[in-house]
């Protein structure tokens, strides 16, 4: 007998409500009722303390997935870049829907491109694998710390606490926030974070009801992208909150991934970029690790979990 409403888990934020209320349209078009039921996780609670210094894993998926365990909702949605590599054993990712755009944005106060900000400019981002890549690009700018939801920190930057910010496109594209970008950064600068632009449908596996009910959300080429680009995150072990970049692209039968690990300074990138058939994409991404763990991505990560946020470039 069909459930008489699906309960959906989500975050409480501006983004993650629009995301979950957007496959809640999705389901109602087929005729399901549907409630969305707000989980405060503990990303949402640390707000004054970076998230690679809070480590573990899953900070913005854990109390929703022990929702999903008690039983308490029927699916979860999740921005795919804060899943973690691992998820519980009963537990799993039942639909990835089409991806949105995957770049890194840049937000300026004076409509500056990230090339043209004063060198000792004062940049907001939360990430340290966007921090790596652009101190290699720009060891002259000043980042700090940006938490808070996307109109937190939209408004920081608007009132001159910041010169520039970075954010993902996806989020300012989904909350109609388009024209706040100054510039969309290319991947040759600043590769995206694993599963950016992708959200993740999680779901109890055994629930064989609300599996077929959600099947329709999955959009093959996504879902491939996005297994490929997993499948790097967990051969090298790594978190969310990390500086691993990992990117994926589709061309007829094909399957391209670049992965990037870096120290936290941007003064090492390690690169690596492979191609495959769409069929091996899991394999393509263990293959794009393991070349990034024979060039010593595995020393960088130790150091980086050992470490902490690093000093400025050219700071002793």
């Amino acid at each position: 007998m069909a459930k008489s409403v699906l309960k959906i888990g989500s975050r409480g934020s501006q983004l993650a409500l629009w995301q979950a209320n957007w496959v809640k349209s999705q389901l109602e078009q087929k005729g399901f009722q549907v409630e969305i039921v707000k989980i405060k996780t503990t990303g949402d609670k640390i707000l004054d303390v970076p998230l690679a210094k809070v480590g573990g894993k899953g900070l913005f998926v854990k109390e929703i997935e022990e929702a999903l365990l008690r039983n308490e909702i029927d699916l979860a949605v999740h921005s795919m870049k804060d899943v973690p590599s691992e998820l519980p054993e009963p537990l799993h990712l039942a639909a990835i829907p089409k991806r949105e755009d995957p770049r890194d944005a840049l937000i300026s106060r004076r409509s500056l491109r990230l090339a043209d900000l004063p060198s000792g400019a004062k940049i907001g981002t939360s990430s340290l694998r966007r921090q790596a890549q652009l101190w290699a690009y720009r060891s002259d700018l000043d980042f700090a710390m940006l938490r808070g939801n996307l109109d937190t920190r939209l408004r920081k930057v608007a009132e001159g606490e910041f010169e520039a910010i970075i954010l993902a496109a996806a989020g300012l594209h989904r909350m109609g926030w388009s024209d706040r970008i100054t510039e969309y950064l290319s991947t040759d600068i600043s590769l995206p974070a694993i599963g950016q632009g992708a959200l993740g449908i999680e779901c109890r596996r055994e629930d064989r009801e609300v599996n077929q009910q959600i099947a329709f959300l999955n959009d093959p080429e996504t879902a491939c992208t996005v297994t490929a680009e997993r499948a790097l995150l967990i051969r090298l072990e790594g978190g969310c909150q990390v500086p691993i970049a990992g990117y994926a692209t589709l061309s007829g039968e094909e399957i391209t991934l670049e992965g990037r690990v870096a120290t936290l300074d941007g003064r090492e990138m390690l690169r690596e970029r492979q191609r495959a058939p769409i069929s091996e994409a899991a394999r393509l991404g263990t293959q794009v690790a393991e070349s990034l763990l024979g060039k010593g991505a595995d020393k960088i990560l130790k150091a980086v979990y050992e470490g902490g946020r690093p000093p400025a470039p050219g700071t002793p």
